[in-house]
């Protein structure tokens, strides 16, 4: 470990100091009912095999716009409401004019109480924090859910949503769009033929220029306090998070530098990088994440680089697996001998119009197996053999891969419908979530964390073990916390 700014004990002693004090299981242990009340389970909402999905977007600017229109796009869904808590400001404004007439809110809670026996289905493009109050919200009304990746900010948040999705039997996704791309059906049909086997090491990284790469990680305070902008429901921005006063830098997508509302590089690209990995090679939760280089470590935002070390155990007759992730500008990984290129998917979505720019390394994973070495990108980028004289003789080996039959947005439409299965439901997205909430934690804390898979339970750091849970929610934000 090098370049931290403070002893590891004491960060820890502060850790608390950056969100409020830590959970208590208890508080998300209550059963079925809000203020005393038996909450009623709706069913599920049922559309007819003719009839378009009726679609409420929640997050319309920025990345919520590009993925407003990605639905729309898909001509399966009608748009009946819009709801975003700075509604009417500049990102805001392109999807309001494209949807005229159609009923506006900034309090997910109030849209529901108005319009849930009128929606069919949601999409959640907001902030890592809001993620998961929204959900369940929606869930609880037999609402279907799409939202953007990761799942949710907490470990224990993607356990509850998965026990939600099981209890209230909605459709799911979450929105790592790759996984209804080229990569997806590629590496199943590689996994099925024995092409990609006995895995024993995968690299992953991201190493383009980040919101907070250039900020000073001495920063000893929360950013000073801001007038809220005019359009802005600053109280429901924060949802369940302890209370911040406004700044700027907390707002349109600079969110995701801090450990309070986002999961940093590793919760916004892991899932587009490690999904298949994840999912093909039944990896589940890692047994240990080991922080080897944090620079710029400190108890507010996440690091200027991290690498880390994830530890899978054998599975299944496989054997063990170690993902080394890296982040940052100054943190190339070394690569295998043959690599070749280092190209860039050409279909890694825009951000407001704004593409990913090309850097020494660009997003992607090297996967090592006992027999064969393989290189990828991010997204829907396919898998090569590596170096190119090993592929050409593998070449007549390897098994036709299927065409995806739809993407990923009209992946969950059409389930909604009843007529595909999403392919990144809870059940699948929850634990891949999971792998990043437990590498978080070992960022902020700095140190190496141990996990239990069988009691799921951080056995060597006690206050790195109530960081499962996160933070006790805000008065008025329990209700969310209980199924």
């Amino acid at each position: 470990m090098s370049e931290k700014k403070m002893s590891r004990r004491r960060f820890l002693q502060n850790a608390a100091l950056i969100g409020g004090a830590a959970m208590v299981p208890s508080l998300v242990m209550g059963g079925n009912s809000v203020n005393g009340k038996k909450r009623k389970s709706p069913s599920p909402k049922v559309i007819g095999a003719n009839e378009k999905v009726d679609l409420a977007l929640i997050g319309i600017g920025n990345r919520g716009a590009e993925v407003a229109k990605e639905f729309y796009k898909t001509g399966l869904c009608n748009v009946v409401a819009l709801c975003d808590v700075d509604m009417g400001a500049k990102q805001t404004r392109e999807i309001e004019a494209m949807f005229p007439g159609v009923p506006r809110y900034q309090d997910f809670r109030k849209l529901f109480d108005e319009m849930a026996d009128r929606i069919d289905a949601v999409v959640v493009a907001t902030p890592d924090h809001s993620h998961f109050p929204i959900c369940m919200a929606a869930m609880r009304e037999g609402i279907h859910v799409y939202v953007e990746k990761p799942l949710a900010r907490t470990f224990r948040e993607c356990e509850l949503l998965m026990e939600a999705e099981k209890r209230y039997g909605v459709v799911t996704q979450m929105g790592n769009q790759g996984h209804s791309e080229a990569n997806y059906f590629q590496f199943k049909a590689w996994k099925e033929a024995g092409i990609i086997r006995d895995v024993t090491a995968v690299t992953a990284h991201m190493n383009n220029p980040r919101r907070w790469h250039g900020w000073d990680p001495a920063m000893d305070r929360w950013p000073a306090a801001e007038p809220v902008p005019e359009t802005l429901d600053w109280q429901t921005w924060l949802c369940a998070a302890q209370e911040h006063a406004y700044n700027h830098d907390f707002h349109n997508g600079q969110w995701r530098c801090w450990y309070d509302f986002g999961m940093g590089v590793l919760g916004d690209w892991g899932a587009h990088i490690l999904d298949t990995v994840h999912e093909f090679l039944d990896l589940g939760l890692p047994t240990e994440v080991e922080p080897l280089y944090l620079k710029g470590h400190n108890r507010f935002f996440y690091p200027m680089s991290s690498t880390l070390r994830f530890h899978f155990p054998e599975r299944s007759g496989m054997p063990a697996v170690d993902i080394t992730w890296y982040d940052g500008l100054d943190n190339i990984p070394p690569v295998p001998d043959g690599y070749g290129v280092s190209e860039l998917d050409p279909n890694i979505p825009s951000v407001a119009g704004g593409k990913i720019q090309p850097a020494k390394l660009n997003p992607g994973k090297e996967i090592y197996s006992r027999e064969l070495t393989f290189k990828g990108g991010s997204h829907g980028s396919t898998l090569s053999i590596i170096p190119e004289e090993r592929a050409r003789e593998m070449a007549g080996r390897l098994p036709e891969v299927p065409k995806s039959p739809s993407n990923h947005y009209a992946n969950f439409l059409l389930s909604v419908m009843g007529r595909e299965k999403p392919r990144s439901p809870f059940s699948v997205s929850g634990p891949l979530s999971q792998v990043f909430c437990l590498g978080v934690i070992s960022q902020w804390t700095g140190e190496k964390i141990c996990f239990d898979r069988t009691t799921r339970q951080i056995v060597n750091n006690p206050l790195a073990n109530q960081l499962l849970w996160g933070i006790i929610p805000r008065d008025g934000w329990e209700e969310f916390y209980r199924l």
